[in-house]
């Protein structure tokens, strides 16, 4: 391929010599230097190189689509701005930084100020907003353009350092002329100069003869934020040295070969170019999941794939179904039909946390693995989130993403990247690629799985956002577990929604459990409507349920039929006392049986183990929650699924009694399966997830290979005191969920708790229990109503707390088309990212406190925990010595930086937050804080004595790999 018309040495044949000598970038080190017009010509040349193999064709057609030329517009367009993009770098404000090279342009007539002379009046003219103001009186001046019409052009230069300028900053610096050009009579000259680029750029970018045409264009507000993406991108790509090198000798043209070099070293993989499949639902999802011999795709599965074929054009598609239809692999499905439909280049799969990112991500891999090859085209695959380095499957494609690498000009293409494998052999190669990684970057991979706060901060006013737009904007999004989002994040994910609307992006939306309220709210910011009516007139109770919508129509419902699958699961109430439960399950398990009891803190969660030890013995119960570090969470994960999975996987399920006493952690992303349930009460919603880990899968004929007391599926209900006039549930419960949501949990549940008793019918019941539970009339005895409304007050006063904070950063509404992005983020957050401040900004959480936890021998010496287990390599991590005088080992650096915990609720307020902060940074290892301490460096260090004990901020700790963390108040010691 060659790099067309931005080849070459055109710009600087139409350049004068004060122009030549203008500089871009020098090198700190050396005497090196970029000249303007080079990294002009290097800037444009890789915009096009973007356009032409990597960005998706849905991000091009967006771009192009009010543009007369159409793509070719579109293209011309982003070279150009590509290209002009750095010009206020010619101007006395920036050019008096370096001042050898300054000295250069005064020999020309270019006359400044020395930088120190400058002074703080510089930072009026950041070289992004001189540069659109140059632009913007050219095209008045030269073109005849109207003040208003170059705005929605010219923002895109201004904003290409993250943050688009605004009004005031844009007059203030009109009223400080002398920052542009120097008076007197070298002004001439900086004139000249500065036309002479804008000249040479429209004429050698191609777009001189097509301002006349564009002037009527009203540049939509996505398009021009896609635009300033794509100039970021191209920039950054540029202003890399490996690829780009200074070189002393700066006149020399370079030309295509050097283009192509650099662009061979880059080496980014292509976007997915997905082929709609053909076929039946049943023969897309054997070829793409590998059905069992026998299996036949579930109804809602069939009914999403032949939904998404008949939408006149790919938007959002919202599917309802009940824990175990295989909704993940539905999604996966429509998105193959979305994207070859829309032009979208890759899938991003948000999920809640960590842990569900985590147990996603091998999934995608597979998904991927099975995908047509795409003739041979590698992708860019990413896991997104703090600890993706650390996750086994992930570090395999970081190892083989390689570095960019500088390429010798007359180097051949490696024949695979370039399409000569097989065709016809499923799976495309998938890379983690060098480039594509670091907080700004990683979301332009082409596949991503990741926490949905990824998503969330498209609606965050934040530094560099136009790349995360286009990150989602070129991508199928999948939004799951839709339900377990609070109004905090709702106010940013419908926010994101209204924008990936206006965007045309694809989305599909997962959930077992949605209120109908909510499910109204995700259609209206999608399409861009509001009012009633958008449920697309779904029965009432209709479930499961499709709803689809396309950017700016009206919703179509379908309602396929549940799988055969059902399970009636009998409810009854349980007195709140560990000694009854104790008592309760000891009858219960007489014969054996597997048993999940669920517990809504940790605390409780713990105080139940140690009772039910006590009774049943160490072997037979298990703890999981939140408070393991990361290996023991791994582990944890595993042995579960190892335990308690499905019968085709699961090899050691035990054959007597055992009980897992949990979380939340057990609500989610675990396929495992028990026996009976035990549950604090909790919102209906997620009490039903909990319920769907409960005789999840057949065994045997009529459950005949369950013990005969638990054939029957059943829910113990506790966390509460049931004889109260109004139940009340336990404090740490009303921590977590509030009491408004627990009473209506309660109260909906009554008919399966009071006499007659009638099961909870799986799956028809759901969408009524959850229905009934968040409807603006809830049906409660008479003598709940002061209570319940009590509780209300106070929920409706969080609920409109929550949406007044998550306002204050929130990205403002889609504008008009031609409305310039002026002030687009401003007074935003600053930069966001993948932190626990970070992820703080779109969830309403406190600060956590996130340290590395290791073991201090009584000699002094640091080593890892000494039980950690073997790595996939069979290496054993346990026990490893961290030298204090040097940085670690790689792998014993790797093997600690995974026993990464985050400290529970005690540590997040401010007084104690900052108490252990202090604590923890006295221990200090400086030789860790090395740009060579890969992973260590500004990590909290938590160190444990041999008896894995410690204090801190007036807490005592202990840890075992058996119970996790617990904490208690070091008073309650002694």
């Amino acid at each position: 391929m060659t790099s067309g018309d931005v080849a070459g040495c055109g710009l600087l044949s139409l350049l004068g010599v004060p122009a030549r000598s203008v500089w871009a970038k020098h090198d700190r080190d050396g005497d090196g230097w970029m000249p303007l017009w080079r990294h002009m010509e290097d800037s444009a040349a890789v915009a096009g190189f973007l356009w032409d193999e990597w960005l998706p064709a849905g991000v091009r057609r967006l771009i192009a689509g009010v543009l007369p030329g159409g793509e070719a517009d579109g293209r011309r367009l982003a070279v150009w701005l590509a290209g002009v993009h750095d010009v206020g770098k010619a101007t006395p404000a920036f050019a008096c930084q370096v001042e050898q090279l300054a000295d250069g342009m005064r020999e020309q007539g270019l006359e400044m100020r020395s930088l120190q002379a400058m002074g703080l009046d510089r930072r009026l003219a950041p070289h992004g907003l001189a540069g659109q103001v140059l632009l913007g009186e050219w095209l008045q001046e030269r073109h005849s353009w109207p003040a208003r019409q170059a705005g929605q052009f010219v923002v895109v230069v201004g904003g290409h350092h993250g943050v688009p300028p605004d009004s005031g900053q844009i007059k203030a610096l009109y009223e400080r002329e002398e920052l542009l050009r120097t008076p007197g009579r070298s002004s001439g000259v900086w004139r000249r100069v500065q036309t002479e680029f804008l000249d040479g750029c429209a004429k050698r970018f191609g777009v001189w003869e097509r301002l006349e045409a564009w002037r009527a264009v009203k540049l939509p507000q996505p398009a021009q934020v896609l635009l300033t993406a794509v100039v970021i991108v191209a920039d950054w790509i540029a202003s890399n040295p490996d690829l780009f090198p200074y070189v002393p000798d700066a006149g020399s043209a370079g030309g295509e070969e050097r283009l192509a070099a650099a662009w061979r070293g880059l080496d980014l993989p292509a976007p997915w170019q997905a082929e709609e499949p053909v076929g039946t639902a049943q023969e897309l999802f054997a070829s793409r999941f590998g059905l069992p011999a026998g299996a036949t795709v579930r109804p809602v599965q069939e009914a999403a794939v032949e939904l998404a074929r008949e939408m006149d054009v790919p938007g959002l598609m919202v599917i309802e179904a009940p824990m175990g239809e295989g909704k993940t692999e539905a999604a996966l499905a429509v998105a193959e039909v979305f994207a070859a439909r829309s032009g979208a280049g890759g899938v991003f799969f948000a999920l809640p946390t960590m842990a569900t990112g985590n147990a996603m991500f091998p999934r995608l891999l597979e998904w991927l693995k099975r995908l047509p090859a795409d003739g041979g085209r590698r992708h860019s695959v990413h896991l997104a989130h703090s600890k993706a380095a650390l996750n086994e499957d992930f570090a395999p494609l970081l190892a083989r993403g390689g570095h960019v690498r500088a390429v010798e000009m007359d180097a051949d293409i490696p024949a695979a990247r370039h399409g000569e494998q097989d065709s016809q052999r499923a799976g495309a190669e998938l890379v983690a690629h060098a480039w594509l990684r670091g907080r700004k970057r990683a979301m332009l991979a082409s596949f991503v799985a990741g926490t949905v706060d990824q998503l969330l901060f498209a609606g965050l006013k934040s530094r560099h956002l136009a790349l995360r737009h286009l990150a989602v904007a070129g991508k199928v999004v999948v939004i799951d577990e839709a339900h377990a989002y609070d109004t905090y994040m709702s106010v940013y994910l419908d926010r994101v929604l209204a924008w990936l609307g206006a965007y045309g992006v694809p989305v599909i939306v997962l959930s077992a459990t949605l209120p109908a309220g909510r499910r109204r709210e995700l259609v209206n910011a999608y399409a861009g409507t509001s009012g009633t009516g958008m449920d697309g007139g779904a029965p009432e109770g209709a479930y499961p349920l499709l709803t689809s919508v396309a950017p700016g129509g009206v919703p179509v419902v379908r309602c396929p039929q549940a799988s055969a699958r059902s399970t009636d699961v009998q409810v009854e109430r349980l007195a709140d006392d560990v000694e009854v439960l104790a008592e309760r399950l000891e009858r219960e398990l007489v014969d054996g049986g597997c048993v999940l009891v669920v517990r809504n803190t940790v605390k409780r969660v713990l105080e139940t183990a140690r009772v039910l030890r006590s009774r049943f013995g160490d072997d037979e119960v298990t703890v999981a929650h939140s408070c393991f570090v990361d290996l023991d969470r791994a582990a944890k994960d595993r042995d579960l699924l190892q335990r308690f999975g499905p019968s085709d996987k699961a090899t050691g399920r035990p054959t007597g009694r055992h009980i897992v006493v949990a979380s939340q952690v057990a609500e989610q992303s675990l396929d495992v399966d028990f026996d009976l349930l035990v549950s604090d009460v909790c919102p209906v919603d997620l009490l039903l997830q909990r319920m769907g880990r409960l005789h999840r899968h057949q065994r045997g004929k009529q459950q005949q290979q369950r013990p005969e007391r638990l054939r029957t599926a059943r829910c113990l209900l506790t966390g509460m005191d049931w004889q109260a006039q109004v139940p009340v549930p336990v404090r740490g419960s009303v921590a977590v969920y509030g009491a408004y949501a627990l009473l209506r949990s309660a109260a909906v549940l009554l008919p399966h708790l009071d006499e007659p008793r009638r099961p909870v019918r799986l799956p028809t019941d759901i969408s009524p229990l959850v229905q009934g539970a968040y409807s603006q009339t809830p049906d409660v005895p008479e003598e709940w109503e002061p209570a319940l409304e009590e509780a209300r007050g106070r929920f409706e006063r969080h609920r409109a707390d929550q949406a007044e904070r998550a306002a204050v950063f929130r990205l403002g509404e889609v504008g008009r088309p031609g409305r310039p992005l002026f002030g687009w983020v401003a007074a935003g957050v600053g930069d966001a990212d993948d932190t626990r401040a970070g992820r703080a900004q779109v969830r309403d959480s406190r600060e956590t406190l996130e340290v590395v936890v290791v073991q201090r021998r009584k000699d002094g010496a640091l080593v890892t925990l000494p039980w950690l287990g073997a790595d996939a390599k069979g290496r054993q991590r346990g026990g490893l010595e961290l030298p204090q005088d040097q940085v670690p080992a790689s792998f014993a650096g790797r093997a600690a930086a995974s026993c990464g915990l985050r400290l529970p609720l005690q540590f997040s307020y401010a007084q104690t937050l900052d108490a252990a902060i202090a604590e923890l940074k006295q221990l200090h290892v400086s030789a860790w804080q090395s740009k060579d301490s890969t992973w260590l460096a500004g990590q909290l260090i938590l160190a444990l004595d041999e008896d894995c004990q410690t204090s801190l901020a007036g807490f005592h700790l202990r840890y075992s790999p058996a119970d996790g963390l617990e904490v208690t108040r070091a008073e309650q010691r002694k």
